[in-house]
């Protein structure tokens, strides 16, 4: 099995595993009651555990700047979903309602038990306007909130479920196999056969989460035009050339019924510009670069500002691509040339902000990767109030290469300061801990060591790292108000594993039995931009 389809398959395998192979589930129709369906609390920690092993595979991907974008869209479509009642007070508070991405070159997007929706670069790559994506969004949405999910797994047991979120690791560990001995073949092969019939929706799941869909962006302000622009990109480019790129249109079926459907609502909907071109331009760009990042793609990427055309927006992303490809080839020069042939064509295009913060952090990002600190806060002065996460992250990675302890260690506070807030943002736990290590903190590095891998799900390692901070703690010079933060933290990790295992195992945990957990996983989460980092061959 190729590598960019192990987590799509893992996925799916996930929730086939959940129907006993010797049973078939019956659909209930959509207005059965809400009793027969999956209980919300249990969805979403079935949710949670697949989460866990997604946060820690390869393929899962924390770009700050794209993620802020989808992010950006997934918002008012949540907002939307309130304000029209399709977010009741049963999930509102109960579900996730977040979105992540996936480094994969295919077109998909997949929505989990929970709240929660994956977002394949693919996807970002092919879209042509903010309201498509968000289109895309809006329908991902509405099988989280029809329940679709939860109708599709109806009649398991929950504690089956919960046992079977716990599979997902070995079945990614089968999965990069390869070509391994035939019992994990087998096991793969099967799952895989499997996985169409459980994320695959009913036809009238399919209308239903377009009519739901479609209102949610409408309300949301998105242009209803998105919707209907979007199925026939996805229609005319899989009938050109399906490889196999769109499972997307496998699991989600575009029929002629469908699209004439949408194309009815237009004339109901009140007409809305389609606005933030410039801007989707450049994330559309961007995931075309970060989905596949072996040496040829990039040189391929690189080389498209030479003779792209088109209108300016397609022009723009051509050397937004160029620009950030060359960095990833560090080839300082071409990447200059290509940042500020861009930069130009955003003054002659309308000089829209958004558009032009990205391109400010792309300059950032170039002096990043050439580790020129003071050249990365002198393009970002600009944003000097930004307070966002992709502007803190990169100042961040800007002060692990500053010569001045005391920019290491007003980044580190602030930080500190953000963690504290949002304790599962893995990527500023690592950064974290790099800055103090710089700045002579041992204990403070390997704490936040140890809640990088419990940010991504992984306690076993979270748990390591800890009691190997609580054995540093011991010695004459240690800090002992942090090695008593470090030791409450441990007991509470601790407790949260016995907990996981509970839910693993309802009978019992066996003797010595451990929660799974991937192998060759990385140690914090892939960030876009990493100095030294040469190209990653896929």
């Amino acid at each position: 099995m190729n590598r960019p389809r192990r987590l799509a398959v893992a996925l799916a395998a996930a929730l086939s595993l959940v129907t006993p192979l010797h049973a078939q589930v019956n659909l209930p129709a959509l207005g059965d009651a809400v009793s027969q369906d999956l209980d919300v609390n249990d969805e979403r920690r079935f949710g949670d555990q697949i989460m866990r092993q997604i946060r820690i595979d390869p393929d899962y991907l924390d770009d700050p700047l794209l993620l802020e974008y989808v992010q950006a869209l997934w918002a008012p479509l949540v907002a939307s979903g309130k304000a029209l009642g399709q977010i009741g007070d049963d999930t509102d508070g109960r579900f996730a309602w977040e979105t992540f991405l996936v480094r994969d070159r295919s077109v998909n997007a997949f929505a989990l038990p929970g709240g929660f929706v994956g977002v394949h670069l693919g996807l970002i790559a092919m879209t042509g306007a903010p309201d498509e994506l968000a289109s895309v969004l809006a329908h991902e949405l509405s099988h989280v909130t029809q329940r679709h999910i939860a109708r599709r797994l109806a009649g398991d047991s929950r504690n089956s479920l919960l046992a079977t979120a716990g599979l997902i690791a070995g079945l990614l560990a089968a999965s990069r196999a390869g070509n391994g001995n035939a019992v994990q073949a087998v096991i793969v092969g099967s799952q895989a056969a499997a996985a169409a019939a459980s994320l695959s929706f009913s036809r009238d799941m399919e209308r239903e989460a377009d009519r739901v869909g479609f209102n949610v962006m409408t309300h949301a302000g998105y242009a209803p035009s998105g919707m209907v622009s979007m199925f026939e990109r996805m229609e005319q480019a899989y009938h050109l050339m399906d490889s196999g790129a769109y499972p997307y249109l496998r699991s989600h079926p575009l029929t002629s019924e469908r699209i004439g459907e949408a194309r009815s609502r237009l004339g109901t909907a009140a007409l809305v510009r389609p606005s933030g071109l410039a801007e989707h331009a450049l994330m559309a760009a961007r995931a075309r670069v970060l989905m596949d990042q072996r040496a040829e793609i990039l040189a391929q990427q690189q080389a498209q500002d030479a003779g792209t055309r088109g209108n300016a927006y397609e022009q723009i992303g051509a050397r937004y691509a160029s620009a950030l490809a060359s960095i990833k080839l560090r080839n300082w020069p071409r990447a200059e040339t290509a940042l500020r042939s861009a930069e130009q064509l955003l003054e002659l295009i309308g000089n829209d902000a958004r558009a032009r913060r990205a391109l400010v952090l792309l300059r950032a990002e170039l002096a990043l990767a050439q580790e020129q600190s003071g050249a990365g806060f002198a393009a970002l002065a600009p944003l000097e109030q930004d307070r966002s996460r992709p502007l803190q992250l990169l100042r961040a990675q800007l002060a692990l290469y500053d010569a001045q302890p005391e920019v290491a260690r007003q980044m580190a506070e602030t930080l500190q300061t953000r963690v504290s807030l949002v304790p599962s943002d893995a990527t500023a736990w690592g950064l974290l801990a790099q800055l103090w290590q710089k700045l002579g903190q041992p204990l403070r590095a390997v704490r936040a060591l140890g809640e990088t891998r419990a940010a991504v799900g992984d306690l076993n390692g979270a748990i390591d790292r800890l009691r190997s901070g609580l054995n540093q703690s011991r010695g004459r010079d240690a800090d002992q108000i942090e090695a008593a933060v470090i030791d409450a933290r441990l007991r509470s990790l601790v407790y949260e594993r016995r907990q996981l295992l509970a839910e693993l195992y309802p009978r019992g945990a066996p003797p010595g039995a451990e929660l799974p957990q991937l192998q060759g996983q990385p140690l914090t989460p892939r960030l876009s931009v990493s100095p030294r980092s040469g190209t990653d061959a896929r």
